[in-house]
């Protein structure tokens, strides 16, 4: 873990230096999608102003030793706000639905993939196997639009865009929308790991001593079959952050995804700087929950 933990610093100065260049290599700058025109004398002030006129490697140093002291600049859009106010109050938003969104993939992909597993080529299974195929081949933004055309236009049952908080009918579509896709993705890893070891001696011996087929099914092969399962749900989580872009910009979501989705546009370098680490953390800290879950899953990992 502490080795682990000590990747996490190489690992976000590389994401930063990266996002760096790339944002200052790409043509334009932040007051080209300005409604009005601006005159030389304003854009000269304006890069004054942000500090935009400095040598490069200023920059980058000013930047990073702001981010360290948890100074994360000011907005270039969203001039009455920092960028830290903008994360504390969108972070959270996209946090609630991303976790909602995975429980419902892990409570609905792992069952429906052990039952694909225990009643392999019949009906269920191949059922099971095409809604997981349809899951991860349909990309978040046409779920999300489906969603609103069936939910909101057809049936009326919620309203066609907005956010009233966890308690609020309309978290269904963004919800539904993110846990299409990892729902899909631990049906199709829950069934292989389960059918990898269906056939193993330990199962065959746990028959033979006359336990039952649940107790079989629960104490021994699933714990040993969630190995593959927890690593998938790390890649998962990244699904959910990326796919949060579309789904909160389209549903109108005031989630981080969707000041990202802006600040691209606008050419925003704070926000953008400031939810690609954010992002960049917390698909590091996924990876070390993954790593520890290894260790309870598996005790030959913690004996190594």
């Amino acid at each position: 873990m502490i080795r682990r933990l000590l990747l996490v610093v190489p690992t976000l100065l590389s994401v930063y230096t990266v996002t760096f260049l790339l944002m200052h290599a790409t043509p334009g700058g932040p007051w080209d999608a300005s409604e009005l025109p601006l005159t030389p004398q304003a854009i000269e002030n304006l890069n004054a102003k942000y500090h935009l006129d400095d040598p490069l490697w200023k920059q980058y140093v000013d930047y990073l030793g702001g981010a360290l002291r948890g100074d994360l600049g000011p907005s270039y859009s969203s001039t009455s706000r920092d960028v830290a106010d903008i994360v504390g109050d969108s972070f959270p938003v996209s946090v609630q639905i991303g976790l909602l969104a995975l429980a419902v993939g892990i409570a609905v992909g792992i069952p429906l993939g052990v039952l694909a597993a225990l009643r392999r080529n019949s009906w269920l299974d191949y059922t099971a196997m095409f809604v997981a195929v349809s899951g991860i081949a349909t990309p978040s933004y046409v779920i999300t639009t489906l969603l609103v055309f069936i939910l909101a236009v057809q049936l009326h049952a919620v309203p066609v865009f907005g956010w009233g908080g966890v308690a609020d009918v309309r978290i269904l579509v963004p919800v539904l929308a993110l846990s299409f896709r990892p729902a899909a993705t631990f049906a199709r890893y829950s069934r292989s790991a389960m059918l990898e070891v269906v056939a193993q001696d330990y199962v065959r011996t746990a028959r033979a001593k006359g336990l039952s087929h649940t107790r079989i099914v629960v104490r021994h092969m699933l714990k040993n079959a969630m190995t593959p399962v927890v690593t998938v749900g790390g890649i998962s989580l990244a699904n959910i952050v990326t796919g949060s872009f579309f789904v909160e910009t389209i549903y109108n979501v005031p989630g981080i995804g969707r000041f990202f989705v802006n600040a691209a546009l606008g050419r925003d370098y704070p926000v953008l700087m400031a939810v690609t680490l954010l992002y960049a953390c917390v698909i590091v800290i996924a990876n070390l929950i993954v790593d520890l879950a290894y260790a309870l899953l598996d005790p030959r990992v913690r004996y190594r």
